[in-house]
């Protein structure tokens, strides 16, 4: 059998696994630092999970959906795949990378896909000052948070609390503030790709504040850098009917 090498990865779903155990023997498993193609067979969830643990290789994923929500997966068929991964386009995407320091001084960097958020720990609103290209844009907001989001995440976390889409292929980054209560009428900002943003986090000690890159969780933070990782790209594959562009583009209009 000719065609690409493929390492397949499954979600913990009963479906998925034994979707894999089909498609395994139908195709061949190769060891992933062997492999030419990585098949996900899941959700979104479980496809972002892939994407962070192959973010250092260069292996595309093309993935299947057998999850709840599938934004980033192709429709699941165990016929003809290595046509479909013939005919895939692949998409590339630059993650944000957080670095992050905490009250203890102890520092962190974490990628992600989707976006970057901070969110108080407490009962107290968050205090925390925003500066985009070393300049301060916001001295002190008042809320329950706010996120950094990529345009293949702006569908995401960053939709749900009234934050702009943005199309795939957009030079931006969704700067989204999360119930805000100071300055009420700040709705965000729609940030050039290359922004390098900071936020302090003010009286820190009394007004606790995590931070999250996709699902990697720091707490008690009290500064946090984000910006695009333009050196670290994510490659997708996707069937020529499904258009990751399109499909942003159109959840506008639902």
């Amino acid at each position: 059998m000719s065609g690409p090498r493929i390492h397949f990865v499954a979600s913990s779903m009963d479906s998925a696994e034994q979707s894999m155990a089909t498609m395994t023997r139908r195709y061949g498993q190769f060891d992933v630092a062997d492999a030419d193609v990585i098949v996900a067979l899941g959700g979104d969830g479980f496809m972002l999970r892939t994407l962070h643990q192959v973010i250092t290789r260069d292996i595309p994923v093309f993935g299947m959906k057998l999850g709840n929500v599938g934004f980033l997966m192709n429709r699941f068929s165990d016929d003809d795949l290595l046509e479909r991964l013939g005919n895939a386009r692949k998409v590339s995407l630059n993650p944000l990378r957080m670095d992050v320091t905490d009250k203890s001084g102890d520092t962190q960097t974490a990628l992600a896909v989707n976006e970057i958020s901070l969110l108080r720990q407490t009962n107290q609103a968050a205090h925390i000052r925003i500066f985009v290209n070393g300049i301060v844009k916001l001295d002190q907001m008042v809320c329950d948070g706010v996120l950094l989001a990529t345009a293949a995440g702006s569908t995401a976390y960053n939709f749900s609390v009234r934050g702009p889409i943005l199309p795939l292929g957009t030079d931006a980054l969704a700067l989204t503030p999360i119930s805000p209560f100071r300055p009420r009428r700040w709705n965000g900002a729609i940030l050039p790709g290359s922004a390098k943003v900071v936020f302090e986090i003010l009286d820190h000690n009394k007004r606790a504040v995590s931070a999250t890159a996709d699902a990697h969780e720091v707490r008690n933070v009290v500064r946090v850098e984000a910006y695009e990782d333009k050196h670290t790209e994510l490659k997708l594959m996707f069937d020529p009917d499904h258009s990751l562009e399109e499909r942003i583009l159109n959840e506008q209009f639902l």
